[in-house]
């Protein structure tokens, strides 16, 4: 049956702030010893009280702006209310009907054209323990380590904007690209930096703009790779159920890497199973203007922007531009490289050229150690013009189709009789002489 998919996604971000998000502790758990960076605020101890970080907050709004929201004047924190191991409190810190930002979009590119993905709002939180399941003298058993609780994490919330697996892959992507240049959060994912979660239903009323009744979410994934497994896979399971009439159960459910499944977890709470109220201990956000302004001033170049500029500035394409942006360190490096090398007229061209084919590794080679190696690599031998002319002439003589395919306007035949001339010369001598001499004996 023709039908249409339709995926949202939430995805988590920790930030890379020093300490928690309401009290002193390290942020920096990630390998640490359990239960060693707490606090009581952090473990939810009676009479504890959270204080915001605000270096966390500016971020929060700083990945709002990369992401074109508007920012709200006036927000707050609510409490979201669940029970579960890792939640000491009871409660998340969370934000609910006044997020930090809204009503914002992104492009990505599919099957060559732009296709914008609406955000719907970027918010802020606090991260939860995390549950360790092991076995203790022969016995299965799951462990706290509340280490990352209370560590800032930054919520994005997309609309259901998204059709396939590819789609949701590279908006991720993007995302990821975007956060590490904003220097916000390595978004690692492996290190459980970036999760994310789609929401995945089907519907097969064609014509219809209203969402299907129930959405399955799959949770806490930490790689592309899985998430677009993930995707594939819940939307031919969820067909199954739709082609034999029923509904499929609005639940939460994990991505099995072993078996390659989703497997179910929970029954998907709705907004009012939680609960929210205003957190009685944090006093609303006001924001002024000229705040946000200066947060929108620290805003660096970003990918999209610098694109552009490379190919104004450099007359790099598309692609080749692409790959030398995708991380900020190689972009930075690949314009240290241009102003080490416009002594020796090495062009931008030249060194996206052997950035991207050499697969250079930006923290082991110096600028002007690969600006040698171009120049190196581009040393032509000199040689008698009289001698090449022979060859040429040669070379013309030995392969008459040539000037029959050049005379049939085939100007592509000059590169195979410069190959020819190439082969038998034996000397790495400057191509465009060579060409010159081909086309002046052709003519």
């Amino acid at each position: 049956m023709k039908h249409k998919v339709i995926i949202g996604l939430e995805v988590h971000v920790e930030l890379k702030t020093q300490s928690k998000m309401f009290c002193g502790c390290s942020a920096q758990y990630f390998g640490e010893n359990p239960n060693t960076h707490t606090c009581p605020v952090c473990l939810g101890l009676a009479g504890a009280l959270p204080y915001p970080n605000k270096k966390a907050i500016g971020w929060c709004v700083k990945i709002g702006l990369a992401l074109n929201c508007e920012i709200l004047s006036h927000s707050k924190f609510d409490r979201k209310n669940y029970f579960y191991p890792d939640l000491p409190k009871g409660y998340q810190i969370s934000q609910y009907d006044l997020p930090f930002c809204i009503n914002g979009k992104i492009k990505i590119e599919q099957n060559g054209k732009e296709e914008e993905i609406r955000i719907r709002r970027v918010h802020m939180e606090e991260d939860t323990g995390k549950l360790i399941h092991e076995t203790v003298n022969g016995e299965k058993v799951s462990l706290i380590d509340f280490n990352r609780s209370g560590v800032p994490l930054v919520e994005i919330v997309t609309e259901p904007d998204f059709e396939n697996a590819l789609e949701v892959k590279q908006y991720l992507q993007k995302l990821q690209q975007i956060i590490r240049y904003l220097a916000v959060s390595d978004a690692d994912m492996e290190k459980g930096q970036m999760r994310l979660e789609p929401n995945i239903s089907i519907s097969f009323n064609l014509a219809s703009k209203e969402l299907p009744k129930y959405k399955v979410e799959v949770k806490n994934i930490n790689s592309f790779s899985f998430v677009e497994k993930a995707v594939n896979y819940e939307i031919k399971r969820q067909l199954e159920v739709l082609e034999k009439g029923e509904t499929p159960i609005q639940e939460t459910r994990g991505w099995d890497e072993k078996s390659q499944k989703t497997v179910s977890q929970r029954i998907k709470e709705e907004a009012n199973d939680y609960r929210y109220f205003p957190e009685p201990d944090i006093p609303p956000i006001e924001w002024t203007k000229q705040e946000i302004e200066l947060i929108k001033k620290s805003l660096p170049e970003l990918p999209d922007e610098k694109i552009g500029r490379f190919d104004k500035e450099y007359s790099l394409s598309k692609y080749d531009a692409g790959i030398i942006t995708r991380e900020i360190a190689v972009a930075d490096y690949f314009e240290e490289c241009i102003k080490v090398g416009q002594k020796d007229k090495v062009t931008a061209k030249q060194i996206a050229n052997y950035i991207i084919n050499k697969k250079i590794n930006v923290d082991d080679v110096l600028p002007a150690k690969l600006v040698e190696e171009i120049l190196k690599l581009n040393k032509t031998e000199e040689i008698n013009i009289d001698e090449l002319k022979l060859v040429v002439q040669k070379v013309l003589k030995n392969n008459p189709k040539i000037l029959n395919d050049y005379k049939n306007g085939k100007e592509s035949v000059i590169q195979f009789a410069i190959g020819q001339v190439m082969y038998v010369i034996k000397k790495k001598i400057d191509v465009n002489i060579v060409k010159n001499l081909i086309l002046e004996e052709l003519k």
